[in-house]
């Protein structure tokens, strides 16, 4: 029932802008904190960002100044503005629930309840 559904990645040459949505469905999402995370090739999953239940953000130092999370709770919908792109961004985007609305740990990918197929975003020229 509990359903999240990336969309917006795309081939983007370096310095570009894309934003990543994530449209949600199945279960309370005021209540929820939503984390973005990214796999690249031969690499762990990554924490990117995240929102709170209150709109409280959090980046890894590798984004801030670059990427901006966002939530819309009329559209049940988070975002993934993302600036300045760099060939490091490539990866696979996935977003994440967890129902809970906790904050601690946001960067863990085992807090999170359910998660999104991923949409893949490459920076290249």
């Amino acid at each position: 029932q509990v359903q999240l559904v990336e969309s917006g990645g795309d081939l983007v040459q370096p310095g570009g802008s894309l934003r990543l949505s994530c449209a949600a469905s199945g279960f309370t999402f005021n209540y929820a904190s939503i984390g973005w995370f990214r796999q690249a090739p031969g690499k762990g999953r990554e924490g990117v960002s995240c929102i709170s239940r209150g709109s409280t953000t959090y980046y890894a130092d590798s984004v801030k100044g670059r990427f901006t999370i966002s939530r819309d709770n009329a559209k049940k919908t988070v975002y993934l503005q993302m600036n300045s792109l760099k060939p490091e961004d490539t990866a696979v985007y996935y977003c994440a629930a967890d129902l809970q609305g906790s904050t601690w740990g946001w960067s863990r990918a085992s807090v999170y309840d359910y998660w999104g197929q991923g949409t893949q975003v490459t920076v290249s020229s």
